[in-house]
């Protein structure tokens, strides 16, 4: 019988089709929520739910999955994914309660969320020619189904009503299944441990403090654009205090602290990413108002601009993988970090004087700034991290892109308001300037790090 787990294509098609679960199931449900408020004859509020659930529950899964995948061996945590998302498709669609819609998208969040640390480990381990090509392979996939996504959703609700959003699921996780189990190499021997040595290296208090940590200051930020829930505020940073003094006196740490004074470089790479995705997500999220409120266009018309916005991760992607493959990743970083502050000063100096399309462009220059960081911290991520960490690494990677994404809806709800004006676009202009700024200084300090304590 054919060893299908040498081929690079079928891997990585494996990988990719993995990963995209994700993005597409976190933008997909925007455009259900109506119906589901209907159905369920519920609150706005509490239907939205299902939106900050998924995000909470994937920030704080995915570096707990990437520690248990380093653990016990990461083609079981990818198919282990797929199995939960494959139980959140079969059982949201017959959902009798609200309740019970909420546990099948947090299985759903759960699962998408294990399968992106573990194949991204997996091609590490496996993918040494053109990884950059490989992963900037992974990355257009999920910026596609992000871009998509809500297109896709809109289709599938007109066809099925909501429930055909969970069920689309199926077969491309039958898919997936078949050519993860194909084509994804066994693991290591050595990696079955038994339950009790699997407990003690897990360190399960300092994934629970983290665990609240996380919950309750993404729960404080996204308060902050209505009532402030000081209370979630106080018991995240209280956690986070718990978890640092724990994890700095435990033997076998969730995540050792240590690491991110000693490891420069890999610190700076998480930096830049949340900066980059507060800069991409506010950009996501902020142009549609500007089209609609500020230009008077029309939804249709908004959302034909925005897939062209959208589209740049699909277009520069294989070119910056390219690029990382012949020269590194330090200056295709530096590339991608001035791009966005380029784009972020033209904006400002030639806003509401050129046409729509001059506009476009120069957006579309902040967007490629972004598509860069996509692909080059990844690499980046993957060359700074220790090998026996790489599933932690690749978690907080992820939890990073969330982090950035709820600071983008917070900062948005603080500028615009209740209403959208020109003066408050403005302002979001100045404040992707100050962070394009940010983001250039820290990539600078990435390029200055010394290689050799990369893997400190």
């Amino acid at each position: 019988m054919k060893d299908w787990s040498n081929s690079r294509g079928l891997f990585l098609s494996s990988v990719a089709t993995g990963a995209m679960l994700n993005p597409l199931n976190s933008s997909m449900i925007a455009l259900a929520i109506p119906n589901i408020q209907r159905d369920f004859n519920l609150s706005y509020l509490t239907v939205s739910w299902l939106i900050t659930s998924f995000y909470l529950a994937s920030a704080v899964t995915q570096p707990v999955a990437g520690k248990l995948g380093d653990l016990i061996g990461r083609r079981k945590m990818f198919l282990g994914g797929l199995i939960l998302v494959a139980i959140s498709a079969m059982g949201a669609p017959f959902a009798p309660f609200f309740a019970i819609l909420i546990i099948m998208r947090l299985f759903q969040a759960v699962g998408s969320g294990s399968i992106y640390p573990a194949g991204i480990g997996m091609l590490r381990d496996h993918i040494h020619e053109r990884q950059g090509s490989a992963l900037a392979f992974i990355s257009l996939t999920m910026s596609a189904m992000a871009a998509l996504g809500p297109t896709i959703g809109g289709l599938l609700i007109e066809w099925g009503d909501w429930p055909a959003i969970f069920l689309i699921n199926i077969p491309v996780l039958l898919l997936c299944f078949i050519l993860g189990w194909f084509a994804l190499p066994k693991d290591e021997v050595n990696k079955k441990l038994s339950f009790h040595e699997l407990i003690q290296r897990m360190d399960l208090l300092g994934i629970l403090f983290f665990s609240i940590a996380m919950v309750g200051i993404l729960l404080f930020l996204l308060s902050l654009k209505e009532t402030v829930n000081y209370v979630a505020g106080i018991l995240g940073a209280f956690s986070l205090i718990c978890f640092i003094w724990h994890e700095l006196k435990t033997k076998i740490p969730f995540i050792d602290i240590r690491l991110f004074r000693s490891n420069r470089k890999l610190t700076l790479v998480f930096l830049q990413y949340i900066v980059l995705n507060f800069i991409y997500y506010s950009l996501f999220f902020g142009l549609p108002s500007y089209f609609q409120d500020g230009l008077h266009l029309s939804v249709a018309y908004s959302g034909l601009l925005m897939l062209l916005v959208t589209g740049m991760g699909i277009i520069t992607a294989p070119l910056v993988g390219r690029w990382v493959d012949k020269s590194g990743v330090k200056f295709p970083i530096m590339t991608g970090n001035l791009l966005t502050v380029i784009g972020a000063i033209l904006l400002w100096v030639f806003f509401d004087h050129v046409s729509i399309i001059v506009m476009l462009l120069i957006i579309s220059l902040i967007a490629a700034g972004c598509s860069f960081g996509n692909v080059t911290l990844q690499a980046a991520m993957l060359e700074a991290s220790p090998a026996h960490i790489v599933g932690v690494s690749t978690g907080l990677y992820q939890t990073c892109r969330h982090f950035g994404s709820i600071l983008s809806a917070v900062s948005l709800g603080l500028i615009f308001g209740a209403q959208f004006n020109m003066e408050h676009f403005t302002t979001l202009i100045i404040v992707f300037i100050v962070a394009g700024c940010l983001v250039v200084l820290l990539g600078v300090g990435y390029s200055k790090v010394n290689p050799e304590s990369s893997k400190a």
